[in-house]
């Protein structure tokens, strides 16, 4: 007995583990508590609010109200405004995601290592990211102007007739996205010109030594597979930015012409501000969390399966 109990504390030393003692483990919850009860207050209860609201026929005033259950989401299922809202929501981060992801890596290399100046162009290109999406969006719409827009003006000087850009149904929504591209891609600039920096000049050396002399051949054997981890989450945080759409399509086209720039956000916005209907936009908001936490998701499993690769 005496061996057993000497040996058992030996044991646990050796381990690296030892008991906890009490004042250790209140000490802990003391300085979780704060941050936990904070992102309960900011998160968890508003996301249960709103989950309890979608299932309710509640108005915006309204004195009574009454649980439906899921009759709000089976009506979304049903409405084509809101199937046409997520494919226009679908196209637009399509759009806004390919173009801002490859012009900021297209920026990104091209202001590599430039001199004195790169500073300067980074700054530049990252103001769009930290202005007023609401102020630019209002500095856009006298841009593209049917009459004495800069864009219709430009594009005169090389013999083509003015467009009234955003109230053209074909050309509506492409000029959200290129507007979105705009506003994103100096974000993603960032990102690559951080990755690019990680990556040693002596593998460049060691490519062109293997026969790789061509700027797209290192580029493409060196530069893109080691910017993979980079793109993935210059990607997934692209997407979830481009489906929060709102402010340009709420300052600029009010989801017209004839619904082809209704996004998921203003469709919401529209049912719970226009038409009251709360507990219908308390649906659409639940699904639009639904689809964040799936891209979130599968970005982590992306990631972990790349690091169980290696």
């Amino acid at each position: 007995m005496t061996e057993m109990s000497v040996s058992a504390p030996a044991d646990r030393s050796i381990a690296g583990e030892r008991p906890r003692r009490p004042h250790e483990e209140r000490a802990a919850w003391g300085l979780v508590g704060p941050a936990a009860t904070l992102i309960g207050l900011i998160l968890v209860v508003p996301l249960i609010v709103v989950v309890a609201l979608s299932l309710t026929d509640y108005q915006l005033g309204a004195k009574a109200w009454r649980f439906v259950g899921f009759a709000n989401y089976a009506d979304l299922a049903g409405d084509p405004v809101f199937w046409r809202s997520i494919a226009n929501t679908a196209l637009y981060a399509v759009a806004v995601v390919a173009g801002s992801t490859g012009l900021g890596l297209a920026v990104a290399l091209a202001l590599q290592g430039s001199g004195a100046l790169a500073p300067v162009w980074r700054t530049i290109f990252f103001l769009p990211v930290m202005a007023s999406l609401v102020a630019m969006a209002i500095v856009w719409e006298f841009m593209l102007h049917p009459t004495f827009g800069l864009v219709n003006a430009v594009l005169g000087l090389v013999g083509v007739a003015p467009m009234n850009w955003l109230q053209n149904g074909a050309t509506a929504l492409p000029a959200l996205a290129v507007i979105g591209v705009w506003q994103q891609f100096g974000f993603a600039m960032v990102l690559f010109l951080a990755g690019l920096s990680g990556i040693p000049t002596s593998l460049y050396d060691a490519a062109e030594m293997d026969g790789a002399p061509s700027a797209w051949a290192r580029f493409r054997l060196v530069t893109w597979p080691l910017l993979a981890p980079v793109t993935l989450f210059v990607v997934v945080i692209s997407t979830i930015r481009s489906f929060q759409v709102f402010d340009t399509v709420h300052a600029l086209t009010k989801g017209g012409p004839n619904k082809v720039t209704e996004v998921l956000l203003y469709t919401m916005y529209a049912e719970g501000f226009e038409f009251f209907r709360t507990g219908r936009a308390a649906a659409i908001a639940v699904v639009f969390v639904a689809a964040m936490l799936v891209v979130t998701l599968t970005k982590v499993l992306l990631v972990e399966k790349r690091i169980h690769a290696r």
